[in-house]
């Protein structure tokens, strides 16, 4: 889970740090608020028009009491449904059909299919209308960080199963791009995913998003299709 929800980073612009300045009342439980569909909305269709994208980001670890315990530095790349993800001597690779898993201190790949039907968040699906069908949301105020006016969104899976209880998304109010996310789940650990550099419509070639074995001398294949 920890490895599809950074991913969610691949539309930000800042790192951002600051003080909240204003909230917004509570909406219904169990109702989503038009508000915060209305951002999700526009932050979904400037993505869609976008070639690729290659962001740098932060991923910050978290403990039950607020405490860093650890922080990792990643580059994520995307272009339409295919993506990769470098973070600490991991990959994930996906070509929309197949999903591949390096771990380099294994030298292990394991390929798995896509299931289209998954609820996972991706790339495809979280710049689209997924948070209409897997979740609740509504606006929770805004922020002002490092002179961004931040929509902060919070999300609560309808499915009450997953570890995942809360997730708030913190979109820049002018750019409409993801800024930040910060990921609860109920063992009370939190992570934090911040954007450093991003670059839209970059030259991204598709053979990023798939895995040459060749370039991994020795590496053990898990092939789960």
């Amino acid at each position: 889970m920890k490895r599809i929800l950074l991913l969610a980073m691949l539309t930000g612009g800042i790192v951002v740090n600051g003080m909240a300045q204003t909230k917004t009342p509570v909406g219904s439980l169990g109702k989503n608020d038009p508000k915060a569909k209305a951002i999700l909305d526009g932050v979904s269709k400037k993505f869609s028009q976008l070639k690729s994208v290659v962001a740098n980001f932060v991923l910050k670890v978290e403990g039950a009491n607020n405490s860093v315990t650890d922080s990792k530095k990643g580059t994520v790349y995307l272009k339409g449904a295919k993506y990769k993800v470098n973070l600490d001597g991991q990959e994930l690779i996906s070509d929309n059909k197949t999903t591949w898993t390096y771990t380099k201190d294994a030298n292990e790949v394991t390929i798995n299919n896509v299931d289209p039907n998954s609820t996972s968040l991706s790339p495809a699906k979280l710049f689209t209308n997924f948070y209409d069908k897997d979740y609740l949301y509504r606006l929770d105020g805004e922020t002002t960080e490092k002179g961004k006016v931040l929509q902060n969104i919070e999300m609560t899976p309808t499915d009450k199963s997953k570890n995942v209880f809360k997730v708030i998304v913190s979109i820049d109010k002018k750019g409409q791009n993801i800024a930040k996310m910060k990921v609860y789940e109920k063992n009370g650990n939190h992570y934090t995913y911040e954007i450093t550099n991003f670059t839209p419509n970059g030259s991204v070639t598709d053979a990023t998003f798939s895995f040459d074995p060749k370039k991994y001398p020795g590496v053990e294949v898990v092939d789960l299709r």
